[in-house]
């Protein structure tokens, strides 16, 4: 990462040059997030199986929870859940206690790097709260499933931390293909086909 005076670049397999502490919209592109969060991994890569769980993957099965939860959420609502972690292509992944740790600047520029993602895709820099919320439900439930297939939890541990599922996995479509971490190709490939689907639906 190269600094200029105030700045905080990010030089992009696309080309961009992605200021991290002000960042714009235009240099947002989907090749990259797809590129990074399929390289990210889960639970810092403490899970079971031959690939690494992505964060590409992990967004998509969140994309899949929150449509069994919201089932009349439309497509502007799916593309923000679908790109809930998309910060995470450049800052990557980190547990929750180091973010609790890292305190409100971490938060700050998390949230200025979503905002700029989702205006890119011509969504609002800030979802409706209950949106929101929704999202974050999802979210939980993916990691409790992760947390008790993959990362090696009890099942009651997860639900302390994570809460009960409203979701039973057997009600998720292909649930076993969605918790089976994927190669590093196929997780970028759904998901840059899940926000392509969904952005052609919004603006077609």
């Amino acid at each position: 990462m190269a600094r200029g005076k105030d700045r905080a670049w990010q030089r992009m397999l696309s080309g961009r040059r992605l200021d991290i502490l002000d960042p714009s919209p235009l240099d947002v592109e989907l090749s990259d997030i797809a590129h990074g969060l399929a390289r990210v991994a889960r639970w810092n890569g403490q899970t079971q199986g031959d690939y690494p769980f992505s964060v590409a993957q992990h967004s998509v099965l969140v994309l899949e929870i929150f449509r069994a939860l919201n089932p009349g959420a439309d497509e502007r609502a799916q593309l923000y859940a679908l790109l809930h972690d998309a910060p995470e292509y450049v800052m990557g992944d980190l547990i929750s206690p180091f973010k609790a740790a890292m305190g409100g600047n971490y938060k700050d520029i998390e949230n200025r790097l979503l905002g700029a993602v989702y205006l890119r895709f011509s969504l609002g820099a800030v979802p409706p709260v209950g949106l929101s919320k929704q999202i974050k439900k999802a979210d939980r439930e993916a990691a409790f499933f992760e947390a008790v297939h993959l990362a090696g939890f009890e099942a009651e541990e997860a639900r302390r931390l994570f809460g009960e599922p409203a979701v039973p996995a057997f009600d998720l479509d292909q649930f076993d293909r969605l918790i089976r971490p994927w190669p590093t190709r196929e997780a970028h490939d759904r998901f840059v086909a899940a926000v392509e689907n969904l952005s052609a639906a919004l603006h077609g």
